[in-house]
């Protein structure tokens, strides 16, 4: 028996690719590829719930480095993007509750963000800062899962398994993140 491992498309995973089977001594090299793959959105996802582009760093390394310590418990046929999402997202309630103090209150820069520049207007750039600023502003658990529904594309049940809640508190925070946003854009006679 030949010793590789098979990728494919799975429909129901968002940009993601599923781990079909693997033999023990190619899982190794499989998960450091998708690790690759997947680290400039979990990066991004990481950044975004610790407010700091360094801490959210950090996070990305030590999801990534948990997931190679535990890559015997991710369970081929799986979405590896949303594994290694949800082990991001446990690493950060640890340390969270290891500090028993939540860091952050300021914001990511809009000019620090990264934002892909594809020569949009101007006018959409500005209006993109805007909402980003807004989303920024969100309370953690609404910003969190407004990036991974909106941003990431994850679907409203992959976003409460990787959160570990009801799918009901995804869609009540997505609806309550819209109502602030959209209230915040009608007090500035903005786009509502």
């Amino acid at each position: 028996m030949r010793s590789q491992f098979r990728c494919s498309r799975d429909k129901n995973t968002p940009k993601g690719i599923v781990i079909r089977w693997l033999r023990k001594k190619d899982r190794d090299s499989a998960i450091r590829g998708e690790i690759t793959r997947v680290y400039p959105r979990l990066w991004r996802y990481c950044v975004a719930i610790c407010k700091s582009r360094e801490d959210g760093g950090d996070l990305a390394q030590a999801a990534c480095l948990r997931a190679i310590e535990k890559q015997d418990q991710f369970e081929p046929g799986t979405a590896f993007d949303k594994w290694i999402f949800t082990i991001a997202k446990r690493v950060w309630l640890n340390e969270l509750r290891s500090q028993k103090v939540r860091r952050g209150s300021g914001l990511i820069l809009v000019e620090d963000a990264d934002l892909p520049d594809n020569k949009p207007s101007s006018e959409t750039n500005i209006f993109a800062g805007e909402v980003l600023s807004e989303v920024m502003a969100l309370p953690e658990a609404q910003r969190e899962t407004v990036l991974l529904v909106y941003v990431e594309g994850f679907s409203y049940k992959d976003t409460a398994a990787i959160l570990d809640i009801p799918i009901g508190t995804v869609m009540s925070r997505l609806a309550a993140a819209r109502k602030t946003i959209a209230s915040r854009f009608g007090e500035h006679g903005g786009v509502s």
